[in-house]
Parts: C-alpha cells; sequence; structure tokens
C-alpha cells in the first residue's frame, strides 16, 4: 500500500488513533535499507518508479496546509506520525523536518503527538538521535535479537549489526517505544526460546518506556508467514509484564 501524498490522512491507526501520516519518502515509490518479508509497501524492487525525495520545504507547506484543513473541519487529529514508504531517517532534511513539525504541531494541534516510526538503523548518527528526541514517540523497530535472524525478517541492505542498534537505543535513556513483530514463517517462529529469551533480554538492557508487540495485520509480499494472536502474544510477553514492563500488544 503506497502512501502517494507527502501529508495523508488521517487514519485510524490500531497503536496511535487518528493519525495524520508523513511519507519523507518517493511519492510513487519506496525507499528504505529494509526489504521487510511482511511489508505492506511491498518489495524494494518493486518500488523503483520514484526516488525523488520531498525537501525541508516541501514537508513544511504540505503539512501546514493540511493542518489547517483538518482544524478548520473539525477533524481530530492524535498523532502526526512519519511513516510512509520505507525509512523516514533517510530523508537527508530528517533534522530540520522534525523541528518544523513539532513547531506546525504546537501551532495548530497542541495536544497531539508526533511520532516516527523507524527501523533504528540510522542511529549512529548523532543528528538523527538529536531530532527522534524532539518527538514524543520515537517508535524504534527490533524484531529479532541477532543479525542472523534479521536477515531472514528484515532483509538490511548492507551491514547490520544488533549491538549497533541496542548501543543507539541506549542513547534515549529508556526514553522511546521499541516495537517488535511476532511471526512465524516455515524457517524461524519469533516466539522459541531461543528468539524470545534473548529479546527479553534486551529489551531489559534498553528499558523502553512502552513496547509494541504486534503481528501481521495486512497482505504480505513474502508467502507462508503466519500470524500470532493476542492471547498467545500476551502469553509470550507475561514474564515482562510481571516485571512492570507497558506493553501494547495489538493482533
Amino acid at each position: 500500500m503506497m502512501r502517494e501524498d507527502t501529508v495523508f490522512g488521517p487514519i485510524f491507526s490500531r497503536r496511535l488513533g487518528s493519525s495524520l501520516g508523513i511519507n519523507l519518502l518517493p511519492r510513487n515509490g519506496k525507499l528504505c535499507n529494509f526489504d521487510c518479508i511482511y511489508c505492506e509497501c511491498g518489495w524494494n524492487k518493486d518500488g523503483t518508479g520514484d526516488r525523488e525525495l520531498p525537501t525541508a520545504n516541501d514537508v513544511r507547506i504540505a503539512l501546514e496546509s493540511k493542518l489547517r484543513e483538518c482544524l478548520q473541519a473539525g477533524t481530530p487529529i492524535d498523532s502526526i506520525t512519519f511513516s510512509g514508504d520505507g525509512e523516514p531517517t533517510l530523508n537527508p532534511d530528517f533534522p530540520q523536518i522534525i523541528t518544523d513539525t513539532v513547531v506546525l504541531r504546537d501551532e495548530f494541534y497542541p495536544k497531539a503527538k508526533v511520532s516516527v516510526l523507524s527501523n533504528a538503523t540510522r542511529l549512529s548518527r548523532d543528528s538523527v538521535v538529536e531530532a527522534l528526541r524532539k518527538v514524543d514517540n520515537p517508535i524504534l523497530k527490533l524484531d529479532a535479537p541477532t543479525a542472523e535472524l534479521a536477515y531472514l525478517i528484515n532483509q538490511p541492505v548492507g551491514e547490520y549489526n544488533v549491538e549497533d542498534v541496542v548501543r543507539g537505543m541506549e542513547k534515549f535513556g529508556g526514553d522511546f517505544v521499541m516495537q517488535t513483530m511476532f511471526l512465524r514463517s516455515p524457517g524461524f517462529d519469533t516466539s522459541s526460546p531461543e528468539v524470545l529469551l534473548p529479546w527479553m533480554d534486551i529489551v531489559r538492557r534498553v528499558h523502553p518506556r512502552e513496547i509494541m508487540v504486534y503481528t501481521i495485520d495486512r497482505p504480505t509480499p513474502a508467502a507462508g508467514l503466519q500470524k500470532f494472536s493476542e492471547a498467545e502474544m500476551r502469553v509470550l510477553v507475561q514474564p515482562l509484564i510481571d516485571e512492570g514492563y507497558n506493553i501494547q500488544i495489538k493482533g
């Protein structure tokens, strides 16, 4: 499901409520340094028709216009969410865009949260971390506790090191949201002890203020993937719940 507009929605999000989306990537293509087997936007190879990225000025103009339109129409907005067709932090103007968005949010919808869905691969860049720490909800993905499994699920482009991602998450001092996808395939099962237990150890190390555990909700580009029920996921993460972690479970 490609987003053709730089600013789109608002749409209902099972995690964020009434969410106004911002796509910092090509309007008619996909640009991501992951190629997740469950991505609702499809494979990277199928989204190569457009490579033009919106500038900070493009985003500011489009967002201001949309926020004014929504305010005049009485449309509620719970979250201004950076998602789009790929990884938003790949846009070179990402830090400036975040600064502009916070200013516009304060002007038009001061109660709305600014959220960023990121795969956490660019946390080695100080400018990206600084920008993410300005938003209400930096939502950072970690689907696998090892690089071997990440290469099966997320198919990162180039080198991917879980320890680098974890160190990046530690820079937030716990003030972030971790997002993890639970799924099965013929080749792996994220509920297996060899996956679940080291993932829990990472959670304890970075201590996010909230954890979003979710599963497949839409058609996936890879065949043979199986979803979990909410009840199944609750059993899996119950030890962390018992330890006091705030876990949001979405089936």
